[in-house]
């Protein structure tokens, strides 16, 4: 079967309402992408499912309190969610998702686990990695916008009841999401939303210790991460790879 047949097989088994996002995955050869599909219980790429490790400082099990990160997979979003506009299929997103990857140079991007409001997350430990990541994301979101769906009166409603600035709703009405450009914060989630903060403290200091194990992450592909049908669990579809060059160091 070719390529192209088979993603179009693929395809023909999702919803009509399948949402497809462009996240950041760790390289399938990488300690990180072991050490968090583990983390999260499931490998949304084969399909594996894991026994989270447990942490003798939690009182919880980590299957517990990863239960809203599981559904998304292992990722940190560069594109958040969307459907795709009408008259545009799967296969030319991919096409011109794999454009845009294809111009882009991997590098090297420090990392630290901190608590996110009340999540726990891995974030870019420098400004510069901070500043890679934004205009990662930037370009990719820029890139793909004329694919997306625009979101309903119905959703622009529902979205637009949550505490927004001004400048986020804005964006929002523009872009479908309220934390793009200026107010997009790269982040990997760890963990649910957790009330007690000595859990995400112990939370962070388990991950500080499996970062200094781990060392930084590669940025060299993002993937197309795809939600089947409204409410299933996300699945990776097709990895995006960058530029075959050399690492650049942040």
């Amino acid at each position: 079967m070719s390529t192209a047949a088979r993603l179009a097989n693929e395809a023909a088994e999702w919803s009509a309402d399948a949402r497809f996002a462009v996240y950041y995955a760790p390289s399938r050869a990488s300690g990180w992408w072991q050490a968090g599909s583990e983390w999260l219980g499931r490998d949304v790429e084969n399909g594996l499912a894991y026994a989270p490790p447990q942490p003798d400082t939690l009182a919880r099990s980590v299957r517990e309190l990863t239960e809203t990160p599981r559904r998304y997979g292992w990722h940190g979003t560069l594109v958040a969610p969307f459907r795709l506009a009408d008259g545009v299929s799967p296969g030319e997103l991919l096409d011109q998702a794999r454009r845009w990857s294809h111009q882009q140079r991997a590098f090297v991007l420090p990392v630290k686990a901190a608590t996110l409001g009340d999540f726990v997350a891995l974030q870019p430990a420098t400004p510069d990695g901070e500043a890679g990541m934004r205009a990662l994301a930037s370009g990719a979101l820029s890139t793909l916008d004329g694919l997306r769906a625009k979101p309903s009166a119905a959703d622009l409603a529902r979205r637009l009841v949550a505490p927004l600035t001004q400048r986020q709703r804005s964006l929002l009405v523009e872009w479908g999401y309220p934390y793009v450009f200026d107010e997009f914060r790269f982040h990997m989630t760890l963990s649910s939303s957790l009330d007690a903060a000595d859990e995400r403290a112990a939370l962070v200091a388990w991950w500080q210790q499996r970062i200094t194990q781990l060392g930084p992450l590669v940025v060299d592909n993002a993937a197309l991460f795809v939600e089947p049908a409204p409410g299933q669990s996300f699945v990776l579809w097709q990895r995006l790879s960058f530029r075959n060059v050399e690492v650049e160091k942040q």
